[in-house]
């Protein structure tokens, strides 16, 4: 009895998410949606944000309980599964030139939006560390696992995953086009391994690094791919190190006790399952169904967060949130063309 009074209230809300997420898993095997690099976590919100400012009002009552359940617990869980999409052998494929390049990237990356954010736009501190925590390494997964830490609201969410999409979408094509106008000019001796490095280190979703590297070629993807894996593990020390700053600099309450630190715990979750991933203990097809797992509570979390989600709250945040990411997709353009550039000629 104690267990049924604690899920059913939760019931109507988990199905709801449940139906958004069925549905955007399968509009996300498309091949439109897929040819342009639209995941099934980005179809996930949108569809939640369009459910949320139509018939979600209605629903509320009887689904805030198993929507908000989602929204944390499910995303947690999601996050600490993404582990087993990569594994500590990726490091020795991309080598030290490629887990330099990252490093410089995210961190470079974080630093710009925070400073811009903050001090040119006028922006609140949490909007801009979202934002910056979207670019900087891997699209609205990190932005949904800094949300907790952060403490940001819905619609502060909300907008840094949809920059995300929009510049991610648009390196999706860019970059490829980039590379053929730098080959045919002759402009960068950049072949397709390097030109791999570079896109996994700047570019927002896994989804969109694999479009991007295909465009070249199958070498120059799989190499992107495990660059932004990479890129992913840094996730884990990304969240702790942000914490401990957040806690340090945070303002006194009201009773005069110091900001707490925030341990994300599923963040070391997700180190950990990295871990046990580089054994390689589990048959391939469990390891396939679990992975198909994460995907499913992710895209659950990201239709919460479309749920409660209002459309007036994006219009409220106006430009500033899309030109920040503007120049952060700069950046990452060219400031991670130059930090490529830097580390190869260091290390080769």
């Amino acid at each position: 009895p104690a267990l049924r009074q604690r899920w059913q209230p939760r019931l109507t809300g988990l199905l709801l998410v449940g139906l958004i997420a069925a549905v955007s898993l399968y509009l996300a095997e498309l091949s439109w949606l897929q040819a342009r690099g639209l995941s099934a976590l980005t179809v996930a919100i949108v569809g939640g944000i369009v459910v949320g400012n139509t018939l979600y009002p209605r629903l509320a009552p009887s689904s805030a309980a198993g929507v908000g359940f989602s929204k944390h617990w499910l995303l947690r869980a999601g996050i600490v599964l993404y582990g087993l999409r990569l594994t500590f052998q990726d490091i020795g494929h991309v080598g030290v030139s490629g887990v330099l390049m990252d490093v410089l990237v995210v961190a470079s990356t974080f630093g710009l939006a925070c400073w811009l954010g903050v001090r040119v736009f006028k922006m609140e501190r949490e909007a801009a560390m979202l934002i910056g925590a979207g670019s900087a390494i891997c699209g609205a997964a990190a932005v949904m696992a800094a949300e907790p830490v952060v403490r940001g609201r819905a619609a502060q969410v909300t907008v840094a995953v949809s920059t995300v999409v929009v510049f991610g979408t648009l390196a999706m094509f860019l970059y490829p086009a980039l590379y053929a106008l730098v080959q045919s000019h002759g402009w960068l001796a950049m072949d397709a391994r390097q030109y791999g490095l570079f896109t996994g280190a700047t570019v927002h979703e896994v989804a969109q690094v694999v479009a991007a590297g295909r465009a070249v070629s199958e070498a120059a993807a799989d190499t992107a791919v495990i660059t932004k894996m990479v890129r992913v593990m840094l996730l884990a020390p990304f969240l702790v190190v942000l914490s401990l700053w957040l806690a340090r600099g945070g303002k006194a309450s009201a009773d005069g006790s110091k900001a707490r630190i925030v341990v994300p715990w599923f963040a070391f979750g997700f180190v950990a399952v990295a871990g046990f991933n580089s054994l390689h203990l589990l048959p391939a097809g469990l390891q396939a169904g679990l992975v198909q797992l994460d995907t499913v509570l992710l895209a659950m979390a990201m239709a919460a967060l479309g749920l409660t989600t209002h459309v007036s709250a994006l219009r409220q945040a106006g430009l500033k949130p899309l030109l920040l990411a503007l120049i952060l997709f700069a950046w990452l353009l060219f400031g991670g063309l130059a930090i490529h550039q830097g580390v190869l000629a260091v290390l080769g």
